[in-house]
């Protein structure tokens, strides 16, 4: 027997053996992220209880994507039996439907993953959190060959020791980025992580024209615009290059058929390698359901690419860049810029977006507070509660006259953006501050020095200086190991002890 109460959405099942409690959540804002649900198993003797397997959105996950700027284009069988431009509005049905697998491919090609591979990581997640099974693929295959999309030139050759380098650095952050996103209580909360050249090394080229190039048409391959746009410059292409779509095809199509992986996702550029995929396998296996979807590249309001800077990409692994260098970069991004990446780059409710935005708008309204929350969001997903600590640590240590206590590691994430020098201990030991900022450089004359110094202007270690006969004492070296002079909010020289 059940009993439903309507008001507080809860069902009491009555049996002769069991009693059963399922609480049910009240019906979520059309984009909030996290509804547990749970049932409570009575005995004579103890009462548990315990949470239910489900998916945290209760939404398609083709209508969040869309809502969120996350979406570009998706594939549908109309699309694939004609030329026509890809429509955003496809397989929302299957999305529907029992849960799908999902994959995104990650060539090796460093050591580290950017912030455009970003974008991967986070559709990847939003499919999970809307019931669906990611899975990331490591292109330890296609590296070798080299993905044409949006290059100019031919990518320059790896050897096997850079690959399997590259390879085991961005399978331990594609690990430790979804490994903190998926749901412990969710069904495929599991982080899968395969690579393509485990079914490619025994693959034969007599194999591989016989089984998928008699199934690829020289029409097709050669009208995709990445390869279209390599054949009018005049570097032109390589065959070697012009196959890359059909092996990232077939790795489609070995996932659809030995994983029951169903959608493939990436950025707007790979539409031709993923669409060759949808059709090797519709040829080859004649069955339909097998789905791609395309998110946009992450630009800037004025369509430059976001994800470089002075200094080169974003990196996502700390090894690269440090977790304060990541915060700074999201902390520094344009008010015309910031509602949109609230939306693409974090999980944060539409509602509290919009409310953002309506803050932003106002006369009281506290500069960078929306990229202040971009940032931290960011920079915990990328480096979780750790990282995203050692940011903003580094960041109020940073600031002079801040009371926060620095330490050697603290410094250290500060260093990569700070200028510096190396110095003997003995000769640092009581020397006169005034003589040590202009031997760090921090100054160029000891009476420029004093004069900031007389004005209040001088720090040590983030501590306002105010006599002239100051001299570096032991106690000064954070950790035996470092000095921080700062004249000013924005002049700072770090003096390495040697």
């Amino acid at each position: 027997m059940a009993y439903i109460y309507a008001s507080t959405r809860t069902i009491l099942f009555l049996s002769r053996s069991t009693t059963k409690l399922s609480l049910f959540p009240f019906k979520p804002s059309s984009s909030s992220s996290s509804y547990p649900s749970f049932t409570l198993h009575f005995t004579r003797t103890k009462c548990t209880l315990q949470p239910q397997p489900q998916t945290l959105l209760r939404r398609n996950v083709v209508e969040v994507l869309e809502e969120r700027g996350l979406l570009d284009s998706t594939t549908n069988d109309s699309t694939l039996r004609s030329s026509a431009a890809p429509s955003p509005s496809s397989f929302s049905g299957a999305a529907n439907c029992p849960p799908l697998k999902v994959y995104c491919g990650f060539d090796p090609t460093a050591e580290s993953l950017h912030l455009g591979n970003l974008l991967g990581i986070i559709v990847l997640s939003w499919f999970h959190r809307c019931g669906h099974q990611p899975l990331a693929l490591i292109g330890g295959a296609t590296a070798r060959v080299g993905d044409p999309s949006g290059k100019s030139l031919e990518r320059p050759e790896l050897d096997v020791a850079t690959l399997e380098r590259n390879t085991a650095g961005i399978s331990q952050t594609i690990k430790q980025i979804l490994g903190r996103s998926l749901n412990s209580n969710l069904e495929g909360s599991k982080v899968v992580i395969l690579n393509n050249y485990d079914w490619w090394k025994e693959f034969s080229l007599l194999e591989f024209l016989k089984n998928v190039g008699k199934y690829a048409r020289v029409g097709s391959m050669i009208a995709k615009e990445s390869v279209r746009k390599r054949l009018e410059s005049e570097q032109g292409m390589s065959y070697t290059e012009l196959t890359y779509q059909l092996l990232q095809g077939y790795d489609f199509l070995h996932l659809f058929q030995n994983e029951g992986v169903n959608v493939q996702i990436g950025g707007s550029d790979q539409w031709g390698n993923i669409t060759a995929g949808t059709e090797l396998i519709r040829k080859i296996l004649q069955v339909e359901g097998a789905y791609g979807l395309t998110f946009p590249l992450l630009l800037k309001s004025d369509g430059t690419k976001f994800g470089k800077s002075e200094d080169g990409a974003i990196w996502l692994s700390p090894a690269m860049l440090s977790p304060y260098k990541f915060y700074q970069y999201f902390f520094t991004v344009p008010d015309a810029d910031v509602i949109r990446f609230l939306k693409i780059l974090t999980f944060l409710d539409i509602e509290e977006i919009v409310a953002l935005e309506g803050e932003m708008k106002k006369l009281d309204y506290v500069p960078n507070t929306a990229q202040r929350r971009l940032a931290e969001e960011v920079t915990r997903f990328v480096h979780g509660e750790e990282g995203l600590t050692e940011a903003l640590k580094a960041t109020e240590a940073l600031r002079p006259g801040s009371e926060t206590k620095l330490d050697w590691k603290t410094i250290e994430g500060i260093a990569e953006g700070v200028p510096s020098c190396s110095l003997a201990y003995d000769s640092v030991l009581n020397l006169s501050l005034v003589d040590l900022s202009v031997s760090s450089g921090l100054f160029e004359s000891k009476s420029a020095a004093r004069r900031l110094l007389k004005q209040g202007g001088l720090y040590l270690n983030n501590n306002r200086v105010n006599s002239e006969n100051k001299r570096i004492e032991e106690a000064d070296i954070v950790d035996g190991k470092v000095l921080l002079l700062s004249a000013g909010k924005k002049n700072k020289v770090l003096v390495r002890i040697a």
